[in-house]
């Protein structure tokens, strides 16, 4: 058990559409629609005609996430898909806090660049530090991961069937799961509402979404209700310039992967489970500006598993 951190000194450390010219789409289409989306996004437009722009460098820029602030939970180990994600986001510019559980949060983050905060996100309280912490040390958020949740070696998942799982098991998978999303998102997003523009993304996992398995009813009640979560939050803040998006991995090998599910992963379409890194790209792909037309969806990564009967 950690010491109690319930303040910031605990811790270690509408949009308007842009005008649209018919006559000036037909004669430059993609001059026109390039100025149009700058002006909804608030990005620069180079304007002109497509022989004088570089369509790298454009692309670059409106997926870029230079000056914007992330926190990323659940980021403590160096084989998951919280710091997967993380990485990610720093690779495409942005300033990054990460958050466990434990100290070593510490190491991740001086791996690349990052802030590490130490707290446990199923305490309000702690939660509510976290808040006041990132933003003492970098700013107010802009990009929500919720990651955390998913278990670990040290651990585990509940699995039993419904008829022999207590009420506490049953509110250890959701609190871990379900709650923490909440906490979390409830203490960032009216601020990202307030300064118009924000992105969260949720984990939740295909077990729960699209699939189930036997003995893993609270795991999966907890997932589905982090999508339910998602789509409920999307449309309380969709006319603040925040979006609110979920994605739902499959078998992915990370260091808490055991033998059984990585021989399920094995038994996919692609023969092979999938890598963090394959999680990071879906999960990053709604943070950037580009994608501000994308609210309240789940996008699966499985391989195409849950596809097959």
């Amino acid at each position: 058990m950690s010491e109690p951190r319930t303040s910031a000194d605990a811790f270690d450390s509408s949009f308007e559409t842009a005008d649209y010219d018919a006559d000036a789409y037909a004669a430059d289409p993609y001059g026109t629609v390039d100025q149009g989306l700058a002006e909804v996004i608030d990005l620069p437009s180079n304007g002109g005609t497509q022989a004088t722009r570089s369509s790298r460098g454009r692309l670059q820029e409106l997926d870029s996430l230079a000056g914007k602030i992330a926190l990323v939970t659940g980021a403590g180990a160096p084989d998951g898909i919280g710091f997967a994600i993380a990485t990610r986001l720093r690779l495409a510019g942005a300033s990054v806090a990460i958050v466990s559980t434990t100290k070593r949060i510490h190491e991740r983050a001086e791996e690349i660049g990052a802030i590490g905060f130490v707290a446990d996100l199923a305490d309000e309280a702690e939660v509510g530090g976290l808040a006041d912490a990132v933003a003492e040390a970098i700013g107010e958020v802009d990009i929500l991961i919720n990651n955390a949740g998913l278990t670990s070696k040290t651990d585990p998942a509940v699995v039993k069937p419904v008829a022999q799982l207590s009420y506490a098991d049953w509110q250890t998978e959701v609190t871990r799961n379900l709650d923490t999303a909440f906490l979390v998102s409830r203490a960032f997003v009216q601020s990202m509402a307030e300064r118009g523009w924000g992105r969260i993304v949720n984990v939740a996992a295909t077990t729960g979404v699209v699939t189930a398995v036997p003995a893993e009813a609270a795991y999966a009640a907890a997932k589905a209700g982090v999508t339910g979560l998602t789509k409920a939050l999307a449309t309380e803040v969709v006319a603040d310039g925040v979006t609110v998006n979920a994605i739902a991995p499959g078998l992915i090998r990370t260091g808490s992967s055991t033998v059984p599910e990585l021989q399920k992963g094995l038994d996919g379409p692609m023969g092979r489970p999938g890598s963090p890194e394959e999680v990071a790209a879906a999960a990053v792909f709604f943070c950037a500006p580009s994608a501000s037309y994308i609210t309240g969806q789940t996008l699966v990564v499985d391989g195409g598993k849950s596809l097959r009967a």
